[in-house]
C-alpha cells in the first residue's frame, strides 16, 4: 500500500473528512452540516475527488462517471456549478478570484489538495502499514496500531454511495484490509485478550462466513478460555457454512486443528 500525501496529523489538518460509516466533514474543527452542499451534485463531486485523491482527473473524464446521461454542454454546465458549491462549502470566507485552497486545478484537471486534509481511510491505510512493520520486532507497538486502525473503519466506505461505480472498487479494496487486520489482531490477542479476540473474528465472519482464519482464531481463543466444546462447535459451524455457500470442505490444517483439540 502506498500513502498518499496528506496532513500527518488530524489536529493539522484545515479540513476532516470521515468516509468509513458515514460521510462527515470538518473545517477547522467544526462539522458542516450536510444541507450546506445543497445540490446533492456538490456533494457527489467532492466525494468523487474524496475516492479518486491520488491522481488528478479530467473535467470530462469526470463528468463521464458522474454523469453519464448529459451531454457535453449541460455535463459541462452541470460540474461548474457543482464545482463553485464545492469551493463555496469549502471555503465560504473565500474571495471570488482566490485561488481555492482544497480543490486544485491543473489546466481541465482538477484533484484535492491533500497536504490541506486529513482523511480517515488514508489514516486507516497509515495505521496498518505501521502495524505491519512492527510487526516482527515490536508486537505490541503492531497491535496498539492495529487497534487503531479497526476502530476507524466505522463501516463501509461511503455508505451513501453503495450503488456508484465510482465507489465501489475503494470500497471493496478497503474492507479486504479491514478484514485482514482484524483477523491479524484477533489472532495476536487470542492468548492475551481471547474475548477480544472472538469480538473481532466474530466481526470478520459476519461480512465473510468462508474466513476460514476466523475460525481457527476462534477455535483457539476458545480453547485459551478452556471452552473445548465451544471450540468444536466453531468447528461445525464452519463446516456447514463452507458446505452449504461453496459445497466444499475446510482447509487440511483446520481439520488437523479440529482433530488435535478432539485428542484434548
Amino acid at each position: 500500500m502506498k500513502r498518499s500525501a496528506r496532513s500527518d496529523s488530524i489536529n493539522d489538518a484545515a479540513l476532516r473528512v470521515q468516509t468509513l460509516g458515514g460521510f462527515r466533514v470538518w473545517r477547522e474543527g467544526k462539522e458542516i452540516a450536510s444541507v450546506a452542499w445543497g445540490r446533492e451534485k456538490a456533494q457527489h463531486l467532492f466525494q468523487f475527488f474524496v475516492t479518486l485523491r491520488r491522481r488528478a482527473m479530467h473535467k470530462e473524464e469526470i463528468m463521464d462517471h458522474l454523469w453519464p446521461e448529459l451531454d457535453k454542454e449541460f455535463g459541462d454546465r452541470d460540474f461548474r456549478v457543482a464545482l463553485n458549491a464545492v469551493n463555496k462549502v469549502l471555503e465560504p470566507q473565500r474571495a471570488s478570484r482566490e485561488t481555492p485552497r482544497f480543490i486544485k486545478r491543473f489546466d481541465l484537471a482538477y484533484m484535492l489538495n491533500l497536504e490541506e486534509m486529513w482523511i480517515d481511510a488514508d489514516e486507516f491505510e497509515s495505521r496498518i502499514e505501521r502495524g505491519n512493520r512492527q510487526l516482527p520486532g515490536d508486537p505490541a507497538q503492531a497491535v496498539a496500531h492495529y487497534r487503531a486502525a479497526v476502530a476507524l473503519y466505522r463501516g463501509d466506505y461511503l455508505p451513501e454511495r453503495h450503488y456508484e461505480d465510482w465507489s465501489s472498487m475503494e470500497r471493496e479494496r478497503l474492507l479486504t484490509l479491514a478484514q485482514v487486520t482484524m483477523t491479524t489482531l484477533a489472532n495476536l490477542l487470542r492468548e492475551s485478550d481471547p474475548r477480544e479476540s472472538l469480538r473481532l473474528t466474530q466481526a470478520v465472519l459476519a461480512r465473510d462466513g468462508a474466513w476460514e482464519d476466523a475460525y481457527r482464531i476462534q477455535m483457539r481463543a476458545y480453547m485459551t478460555l478452556g471452552n473445548r466444546a465451544q471450540a468444536l462447535r466453531t468447528y461445525q459451524h464452519c463446516v456447514k457454512t463452507l458446505h452449504d455457500e461453496f459445497g466444499v470442505e475446510p482447509l487440511p490444517e483446520t481439520q488437523k486443528l479440529f482433530e488435535e483439540i478432539k485428542r484434548i
